[in-house]
């Protein structure tokens, strides 16, 4: 009889990589057709503490690869002049981790980050996940005038990160508060306040001039959203109080090889709260390759 494989944790999965322009700091389980996790913004973010339970679950058949993009995690900051350009940062660390051809799984800014890589490196990228993701072009349901109420918790709990704002900002991202631990809160709240760097860089970054932020960038791309050629798979909360549902229901109207996964009594993090459905559809969706 065989024992079992220990569990996965973040301490035995770390790894680094030094690209052209960051150390990048992610982790790695499994092997086969790659997945690479892309964690959202928000003090605190990791790729380990937004994926902690699809690592495992998706590395007994894939090369998993959770990173911690630059500003974020034990990922070097982002500065000026290192610029803040996450697809060129993604691409420089698929290179250098040997990674040709990926699926792209992302969370909200990461989702952003993984629409933006399909479309300017098509070639990249094998399928294409979103969940709680933005999608390029104009909204007519979410919030208006301003950003929407689970935006303005992460911006109070950059400029002010507590416990108690911790608190604050992991509840608004789920439908259930059962959800929001105190073990949830205290880690995103340990890693916020472990690198005060890349708070101060999401603030700085918030003051650049909108017509030469990424965000402006990102926006640009809606006439070219229709190219999109990997499958797409778009995971949203219809309880999402940070980014409205009506953006995945957009991105899969213009890409053509498409379909939205809806899911009610879900917040922000479905890969959280929906944890084995989750990971159920994206080991189907993304299949052996």
């Amino acid at each position: 009889m065989t024992s079992a494989s220990p569990a996965l944790t973040a301490q035995s999965t770390s790894r680094f990589v030094q690209t052209k322009r960051f150390r990048i700091h992610y982790h790695e389980a499994g092997q086969g057709h790659p997945i690479v996790l892309l964690h959202g913004s928000g003090p605190g973010a990791t790729g380990w503490s937004n994926f902690r339970p699809t690592i495992e679950a998706l590395s007994s058949g894939h090369r998993v690869l959770a990173v911690d993009m630059p500003g974020w995690g034990e990922s070097d900051t982002q500065t000026a002049e290192t610029g803040r350009d996450h697809v060129d940062a993604l691409t420089d660390f698929l290179d250098e981790v040997g990674v040709d051809r990926a699926a792209l799984v992302g969370n909200s800014m990461g989702g952003m980050t993984a629409i933006s890589t399909a479309i300017r490196h098509p070639d990249r990228v094998s399928h294409l996940v979103t969940m709680g993701a933005p999608c390029p072009g104009p909204n007519l349901f979410s919030a208006g005038n301003g950003p929407s109420e689970g935006l303005k918790v992460l911006i109070e709990a950059y400029q002010e990160p507590t416990a108690e704002n911790m608190k604050r900002l992991v509840r608004i991202m789920c439908f259930d508060p059962a959800m929001a631990t105190d073990e949830l809160a205290a880690l995103r709240s340990a890693a916020a306040t472990a690198h005060p760097e890349h708070l101060r860089s999401f603030l700085e970054g918030a003051q650049v001039p909108p017509h030469e932020s990424p965000m402006a960038a990102f926006f640009g791309l809606t006439p070219q959203l229709g190219g999109i050629k990997a499958p797409t798979m778009a995971i949203h909360g219809r309880d999402d109080r940070v980014v409205h549902f009506e953006n995945s229901l957009r991105l899969t109207t213009v890409v053509p090889d498409s379909r939205l996964v809806l899911l009610n009594r879900c917040g922000h993090w479905a890969q959280i709260e929906h944890a084995a459905e989750f990971n159920r559809l994206v080991a189907s969706f993304v299949g052996t390759v």
